[in-house]
């Protein structure tokens, strides 16, 4: 893309992506923006209604932005509005409630296989959708490859450009895509065809509107699918006709986070990539990248307490391109690579070679945006807080271990606690080691999807302390039982919320006078037991 780019030197650079996050495009520019990171947009008045765009290092649609602003040349998102896309998803949550009120009824049509369009034998149907939905994987399979990954690499990245040509990779994959849509042909109705044509018609307006605007040039980059939609000749009118009259809601948009684990799981936008670690590297690593991939996977396996020594790396990397010269590969790919760390450094074993996996070939990485990103009050505490006590959000999963007779550990855990209460999942209680009340035991992981918790949470309150009072304050109003008021008295304990606890402790005193239950009395006995055992290492009059 890149290359490309450079030879074309177009006066601006039209991406696939939502509109409404062309004010955050400079930020991509910011030292302190580090990929993988995402654009999450959210509705304004239902934070839990959003949708990322995630972008790698490596994506064509972030090396087109930086491209363009190294360059000094505007660039666009011209994809069809978020405010549509997530009105879209509101009325599909409205439709999939009301199929799921009418199942009882359709039991036994859908067991008798007798059901409207639901026919297992509906092959037809289903290669439609992989082909709209994973274009890449049908091409794989025509050309007798079972993995598309393994096969973009030989016949795009491996061999590069033909002949100094550096459109030639792309007018190929525009051909193919040609092909592939002429087998889709007879979508109309269903839905995802539909969204589909709306989004292409307004791509097509954009791009009519920047050539009118840029003389210079327009370059579009797109997903390979939509690009001989981009390139058909439609009348204006019948594209404005596709757009017209969509349901739209208002929408906030700001960089987040992202992971090279959130990117290999399948859905969501641009997202599948099994191998994000791997082509994060062979982006990174121009130069030799088979022998700096092996010996970053030989340090790793070090650190693991194995054997490796300067020898088995160069064995392997001999192996690979031995292996890559056998299947007829231009160059050792993935497959190659990890036969050869198979064979030679892990001595045939798959244990350490999913170790390998894990940590390399998918890998940890966490992004980061700058200060800067536009972020719900409630984020912007949130992120303070965890700079002042120095604790960090990292995707790896890992062990925290807090002595509650210091200062700054009794800080992360009332942090954590209270997030608990605001369902953000950062942090979960585990078992401590210690018989004492004076430790605690945490696994924490940070998920993208936890900054839509946070957007959820911002309207309890714009800290973290107010945000979770006001969450518990209401808890209590709504709890169902004696044993929840019980329970969500010791969280606001844990959580060190005074001003919560009065409220709390008012409820519980009402719903105990008034329950003659004795079973229910005694469910709400053991949180109150714990609770009294809280006071001496926190402080808190119990």
């Amino acid at each position: 893309v890149r290359a490309a780019l450079d030879a074309a030197r177009p006066g601006v650079v039209l991406v696939e992506g939502p509109p409404e996050a062309d004010a955050l495009i400079p930020l991509a520019a910011d030292e302190d923006m580090r990929p993988p990171v995402a654009l999450l947009a959210h509705a304004v008045d239902e934070p839990g209604r959003s949708a990322f765009w995630p972008l790698a290092e490596f994506s064509p649609e972030w090396v087109a932005v930086r491209w363009a602003l190294e360059h000094g040349v505007q660039a666009r998102f011209i994809d069809l509005p978020a405010a549509h896309t997530l009105a879209w998803r509101a009325a599909d949550e409205e439709a999939d409630e009301e199929a799921d009120g009418k199942a009882t009824g359709d039991v036994d049509e859908e067991v008798t296989g007798q059901g409207d369009g639901r026919e297992a034998g509906d092959v037809d149907g289903a290669a439609s959708l992989d082909v709209r939905s994973d274009p890449l994987a049908v091409l794989a399979a025509a050309a007798g490859h079972d993995d598309p990954e393994r096969w973009w690499e030989d016949v795009i990245e491996h061999r590069g450009p033909g002949e100094g040509d550096v459109f030639a990779p792309f007018t190929a994959l525009e051909e193919a895509m040609a092909a592939l849509r002429e087998t889709e042909e007879g979508g109309e109705g269903d839905a995802a065809h539909d969204r589909d044509l709306a989004r292409e018609a307004y791509m097509r307006l954009q791009v009519r509107a920047a050539r009118r605007e840029f003389a210079e040039g327009v370059a579009v980059v797109c997903g390979a699918w939509h690009v001989p939609a981009l390139r058909r000749r439609a009348a204006v009118a019948a594209d404005r006709a596709l757009v017209k009259g969509l349901p739209r809601t208002k929408v906030d948009m700001t960089w987040v986070p992202w992971t090279h684990r959130r990117l290999s799981r399948a859905g969501g936008y641009g997202a599948g990539i099994e191998s994000p670690g791997w082509y994060g590297h062979l982006f990174a690593a121009v130069d030799r990248p088979v022998e700096r991939w092996l010996t970053r996977v030989a340090g790793l396996l070090r650190e693991e307490g194995r054997t490796v020594s300067p020898a088995h790396v160069i064995e392997a990397a001999r192996l690979a391109g031995a292996l890559a010269a056998i299947r007829g590969r231009p160059l050792p790919g993935l497959s190659e690579t990890t036969d050869a760390v198979r064979a030679v450094l892990c001595d045939g074993s798959d244990v350490p070679l999913a170790l390998v996996h894990d940590r390399l070939v998918v890998g940890d990485v966490l992004g980061e945006v700058p200060a800067g990103a536009p972020a719900v009050p409630l984020q912007r505490d949130l992120t303070r807080t965890q700079r002042r006590l120095r604790l960090k959000p990292e995707a790896a999963e890992r062990e925290l271990e807090l002595d509650l007779r210091k200062e700054t550990d009794t800080g992360r855990s009332r942090l954590l606690h209270r997030l608990r209460l605001l369902g953000v999942g950062w942090g979960e209680p585990t078992a401590s080691r210690s018989t004492g009340t004076f430790r605690e035991t945490w696994r924490l992981r940070w998920e993208p999807e936890l900054s839509v918790r946070v957007a959820e949470a911002g309207v309890w309150g714009t800290t973290v302390l107010a945000a979770a009072t006001a969450r518990a304050e209401a808890d209590a109003v709504t709890a169902r039982g004696l044993a929840e008021v019980t329970a969500l008295a010791e969280r606001c304990l844990l959580a060190e919320l005074p001003d919560a606890l009065t409220p709390v402790m008012r409820t519980l005193a009402d719903r105990a006078a008034l329950d003659t239950d004795v079973g229910h009395l005694a469910e709400a006995l053991p949180a109150l037991v714990r609770s009294l055992r809280y006071g001496d290492v926190r402080g808190t009059d119990t």
